[in-house]
């Protein structure tokens, strides 16, 4: 059987989020460290597989797919017949869509290594500064997304079954835990999260568990 391999990074909130939707789906895969710290993504091994130089990237048998939403959506719709990240519905699926947008499209960028580093090249922010601009972009994104998650019933983000949009919250809870931010405003938010970390398919994705934890 080809092998199925996900270069990523255990800390990377997008690497996470495919971790997760291979646990979901009970999809076996080899994992290829790629050290971001290292700067082992811009290699030229590396970019010759993946020219964005980014994690995660799927190797599924010889299709290549970068973006870890391309790649959820990839596995949603070529392997059908395991649990789906996108619901039934023209509406839900826009829902959850949304609501996975909202993370991976508003809050995350703005974290990304890339930034940051940015931020100290050209601009002189420190540590703290950098984590201070973090904080307030990840503070901004959950006061939008509480009340989307209060006015959804259900266990997970978009109702009784995780999906897409919880394959994107728990990684940036991680993310927002990290760097210290206060989350007794985001109950919702806490109480999905919390009830994601009792999945085993969330539980096993966690940065600490992976073999390139540091």
């Amino acid at each position: 059987m080809t092998e199925r391999v996900l270069y990523g990074y255990f800390r990377s909130s997008a690497s996470y989020r495919v971790r997760i939707a291979l646990n979901l789906k009970g999809l076996d895969y080899r994992y290829q460290a790629v050290n971001l710290l290292k700067g082992e993504q811009r290699s030229p091994e590396y970019l010759a597989i993946n020219p964005q130089g980014l994690v995660p990237l799927l190797d599924d048998g010889g299709v290549k797919i970068a973006q870890s939403l391309a790649i959820c959506e990839y596995l949603d719709e070529a392997y059908p017949d395991t649990p789906r990240l996108l619901p039934a519905g023209a509406a839900a699926r826009a829902r959850v869509r949304a609501l996975a947008l909202a993370i991976a499209a508003d809050i995350h960028p703005l974290q990304n290594t890339r930034v940051g580093k940015y931020l100290q090249t050209e601009y002189g922010k420190d540590e703290e500064g950098k984590a201070e601009w973090i904080r307030h972009w990840i503070r901004t994104g959950f006061d939008a997304l509480e009340p989307l998650l209060a006015a959804t019933p259900g266990r997970y983000a978009a109702g009784e079954q995780p999906t897409l949009a919880d394959v994107c919250l728990l990684p940036q809870v991680f993310s927002a835990r990290r760097f210290g931010v206060d989350l007794a405003a985001y109950p919702n938010i806490v109480r999905v999260a919390d009830a994601l970390e009792q999945v085993p398919a969330f539980a096993d994705a966690h940065p600490s568990r992976q073999p390139d934890a540091i």
